[in-house]
């Protein structure tokens, strides 16, 4: 299986995936194409959230603002996946959630990154088509267990890698970040649900603005403001049937105060 992540939208993913089958016959399987535009921590953390559940594969991801620059093409090596994207630093959340996986508590997120050679490409905007692909390809054909001995990869020790922001939790509530907001509208952050633990049923402050604690969406009435654990893991904000970037005026990036 070959994995596909991107923000190109359509038609892009299709010339990746003609590359590929022209190489190998693999089952090909979309993720997204979809990832909020060049923002790279955001297509990490959703990669980190959904990657793991996969079956054994190599992942090809392209979220690339650097595309034609010199930053490097990557393979990593998670477990029994392979992770193959440009060096800014998208790859190595979800390698580390695959390798934990992997491994177990005998093997906490440890990864082997390799750089990959190529000449010029055919294209200096599209190095998914003539990079990355060719690169997936290869990683699917020589298999996982095998990246040491392929040819065009050299192991590397520095890499570029996505992390995520600490958050900060008190007696009287706490700080943290939003991280990304779902195509529902939900805004997730790096607050972790357990700081709710205490606070189910009860209504808290959000940025100021009041919000009862729920278990479910439908635990609220349509167009009620919630604060809720989603399936991440992480405290969000939204809206029954509603978008709660909007009724909490949230965007990506931006600080929030949960008050007790």
């Amino acid at each position: 299986m070959i994995t596909l992540s991107s923000d190109f939208g359509a038609p892009y993913p299709a010339a990746m995936k003609g590359v590929i089958l022209q190489r190998v016959d693999a089952r090909l399987v979309d993720v997204s194409h979809e990832f909020p535009r060049q923002d790279v921590r955001a297509a990490a953390f959703w990669l980190r959230e959904v990657l793991p559940w996969f079956p054994p594969a190599v992942h090809l991801v392209v979220v690339d603002p650097g595309v034609g620059t010199d930053r490097r093409a990557l393979v990593v090596r998670a477990g029994d996946h392979a992770l193959v994207g440009p060096d800014n630093g998208v790859l190595l959340p979800a390698a580390r959630a695959l390798a934990a996986a992997n491994g177990g508590t005998d093997s906490p997120g440890e990864v082997e990154v390799f750089d990959y050679a190529y000449g010029d490409p055919a294209s200096r905007t599209f190095h998914g088509r003539d990079v990355f692909a060719p690169a997936a390809a290869a990683v699917h054909e020589v298999g996982v267990e095998n990246l040491d001995a392929a040819d065009r990869l050299s192991t590397v020790d520095e890499y570029e890698a996505v992390t995520f922001p600490d958050p900060s939790l008190d007696g009287a509530g706490a700080d943290g970040e939003v991280l990304v907001v779902d195509g529902f509208g939900n805004v997730v952050t790096n607050i972790p649900g357990e700081a709710l633990a205490d606070h189910v049923d009860e209504r808290i402050r959000v940025n100021g603005r009041s919000a009862p604690v729920v278990r479910a969406y439908a635990e609220r009435a349509v167009g009620g403001r919630l604060v809720t654990v989603g399936s991440h893991g992480n405290v969000e904000f939204a809206v029954n049937q509603g978008r709660g970037d909007e009724a909490f005026d949230l965007r990506s990036g931006d600080d929030v105060r949960l008050s007790w």
